[in-house]
């Protein structure tokens, strides 16, 4: 059984805080892998399990150290998830930030599940992500 509120780190890192939960996280775990081969990025990556409660602890004490942190989900960027969990981390961790926080979700509009490959976040949208965070800070 999980836990409720209690989330997992899946990888230790030192340059930056991915969090995600759910199908996200293979693509997070791929996006990573390619930051660390093509740019030596070493990601955390911290598996959320369960949204609500959600683990903040967990997440203050990666961004804390790290400096910087990118959340995605599937869902649209406009109350999503993931502007709660920026939210907190802005107000609990804003003197370690060394960078803006940033969110790659889906868009702000319906869609076919015909297009949904284009409107799930992929790899290359987070690995964007990751690679504009730790640059900002250089």
């Amino acid at each position: 059984m999980i836990p409720l509120g209690k989330a997992e780190i899946l990888r230790e890192g030192n340059d930056v805080t991915v969090v995600g939960w759910g199908g996200q996280l293979r693509v997070l775990e791929k996006a990573c892998d390619m930051a660390a081969r093509e740019r030596g990025v070493s990601c955390e990556i911290i598996d959320l399990r369960t949204i609500l409660p959600w683990d903040v602890d967990c997440v203050v004490e990666s961004v804390s150290k790290t400096g910087k942190l990118v959340v995605s989900h599937e869902a649209p960027i406009t109350c999503g998830v993931g502007a709660e969990i920026v939210a907190t981390v802005q107000e609990q961790c804003f003197l370690s930030l060394q960078a803006p926080i940033r969110r790659v979700c889906g868009y702000d509009t319906p869609f076919p599940l015909v297009y949904e490959k284009f409107y799930v976040p992929d790899e290359l949208k987070n690995l964007a992500a990751i690679i504009d965070v730790v640059e900002y800070a250089q």
